[in-house]
């Protein structure tokens, strides 16, 4: 699914119309980078967190040179789905039909 089906879909359930629901959902993003390039954690009960990771500094390797390289320490954005969330996933995606694609397998 992507952001224009989603808005698709958020629109037909709600009967909201479809420019108000992709402006609601533009801002949702946005908020949501803004936190987190904050250092804000956004917390969404039942759904999941939207979360900063540390990666640890690290030695890595350039290929073509064959030179160790430094990696320094760094942050990621993260989500982390709520058990709830998750345990809905495992029970639909298990009761599906084997369509052949990864996606659907485990």
């Amino acid at each position: 699914m992507r952001k224009a089906d989603l808005v698709n879909t958020i629109a037909e359930k709600t009967g909201v119309p479809k420019v108000d629901v992709l402006v609601a959902l533009e801002e949702f993003f946005t908020e949501v980078k803004e936190s987190l390039a904050a250092g804000e954690n956004v917390y969404i009960r039942g759904f999941g967190s939207f979360v900063i990771k540390k990666r640890a500094k690290k030695i890595g390797r350039h290929i073509k040179q064959n030179t160790a390289i430094e990696i320094p320490e760094h942050y990621i954005p993260a989500f982390k789905p709520a058990k709830i969330f998750i345990d809905q996933v495992k029970d639909k995606v298990h009761s599906l039909p084997d369509s052949g694609s990864d996606d659907a397998k485990s």
